[in-house]
This record gives structure tokens, C-alpha cells and sequence, in this order.
């Protein structure tokens, strides 16, 4: 059974299907911190739900090496001046309260390596507990979203993935064996394509113990919604 689909027990889970290079996913990543933490004053006492992350390639038949952002706009959107694009993006950013620096992204890279970083960050931490793991993996997703949306970061570039990995707190060992895992690389791509089989054809995904889900950045509500009425149905 794919992971996602797995059944929730007592912890409500939250599994995020998204791309590191999708605006929407980091607008929807506020949203879900928002959720949880208006969850957690409601439900004090109660077990907190646990987020995991899932790899989505928006360019999977992106080079290694990327393309320049300036041709991918062109290509993707028709024009290389993205104005109105970057127009609607910020505006979402801003309620959620991000600064977004678009201007400064000069290349738009293949993401697969930046998968495998996360995929790797759940299981590194180096810190013994679930937990834990889940919270590294959290750190380093907003790193990479950071780096890239904010910073201008050039995601193909090697050293800058592991900069911003030890940034997010993982070991440089395990950042650097991660690029080079072609086990992990192809567990990763394999991930994206059973997110699609799914029926997944667009990010951030949201899906709650495995039953609800909901699709794109709809915002706190929405996933307060979808946590309360999947915690019903595991009644």
C-alpha cells in the first residue's frame, strides 16, 4: 500500500505531496502551520498530528542541470516577463506572511536531489526519536523553500543543497550521501510517480490519516476542516 494511503491510528498524520520549487507549496506550508497550531490550542491534551513530506517534480524532464529561469518562463508561460504571475504569488505570500524575492531566482533546477535530500532528513537526524526525525525533515523543507524563494538559491548546484541541508541542521556526511544514493534518487522518482497514479496532478497536496484530502493552498481552514472530519471518521 502506498504510505499515504495507510491507515492513521490515535496521531492524526498529514501527508504533504510537494515540490520545493512551487511557490503555492511554501504559501501552503504557512497554512498548514497555521492549522496546527490553532489545532494544538483546541486539542492541548490530545496526541498532535505528525506532517511528512513527498516528493513532486513540477519538471521532471528538467536536465540535471536546470534550465534558465528567464527560457522556462518563456516556455512555460509565453513570455520570459512573469509580472502578472509574480503579481498573484506575492499577494498570497504576504497573507501568510512571506517575502518572496522571485526576481533573484536566476535558475530553475531539476528537483530530484532536493527529494532525496528530504526523503534522507527524515531518517538522519541523528536524534533517536520519530519526532525528532519528523522535525528535521520539517527544517530542512523550509531551508530548501527559503533558499530558493527568498535567497535566489541555485538548487542544481551541489554545494549549495548541502549548505542548505547542514543549515536546516542535518549532517553534511548524510546531505553529501544523499546526492550520490541512487537507491534513495530512485525511491524519490518513484514516490512523484505514485503520487500521479494516485491522481495527483498538481501541488501542495494534502492528505489527512490517509482518508481526506485537499488540494492546493485553500488556506488554514480547509485543513482544520479536513483534520476534524478524518479524526470523526477514525472515531
Amino acid at each position: 500500500m502506498n504510505p499515504i494511503l495507510e491507515p492513521a491510528g490515535e496521531v492524526p498524520r498529514i501527508d504533504v505531496i510537494s515540490d520545493v520549487v512551487c511557490p503555492w507549496c511554501y504559501v501552503g506550508k504557512r497554512q498548514l502551520e497555521s492549522a496546527l497550531a490553532r489545532w494544538r490550542a483546541d486539542h492541548p491534551e490530545g496526541p498532535q498530528p505528525q506532517v511528512r513530506w513527498h516528493p513532486f517534480q513540477l519538471n521532471p524532464e528538467l536536465p540535471e542541470s536546470g534550465m534558465a529561469r528567464a527560457d522556462y518562463m518563456k516556455a512555460k508561460f509565453g513570455s520570459s516577463d512573469p509580472g502578472a504571475i509574480y503579481e498573484r504569488v506575492n499577494a498570497a505570500a504576504q497573507r501568510v506572511g512571506l517575502e518572496l524575492r522571485l526576481e533573484r531566482i536566476a535558475r530553475q533546477p531539476n528537483t530530484l536531489r532536493a527529494h532525496a535530500l528530504i526523503s534522507r532528513a527524515a531518517t538522519d537526524s541523528g536524534a533517536g526519536s520519530a519526532d525528532n526525525d519528523r522535525d528535521a525533515q520539517q527544517a530542512l523543507v523550509e531551508s530548501l523553500f527559503r533558499g530558493y524563494f527568498v535567497e535566489g538559491a541555485d538548487l542544481t548546484d551541489r554545494e549549495t543543497l548541502v549548505g542548505l541541508a547542514v543549515a536546516a541542521g542535518m549532517p553534511e556526511a548524510g546531505a553529501r550521501d544523499a546526492l550520490d544514493d541512487t537507491a534513495l534518487l530512485e525511491r524519490a522518482a518513484q514516490a512523484d510517480s505514485e503520487a500521479r497514479r494516485l491522481g495527483v496532478s498538481g501541488v501542495p497536496f494534502f492528505v489527512v490519516d490517509g482518508r481526506v484530502a485537499v488540494s492546493g493552498a485553500q488556506g488554514a481552514d480547509a485543513l482544520l476542516a479536513a483534520i476534524a472530519q478524518a479524526r470523526d471518521a477514525s472515531a
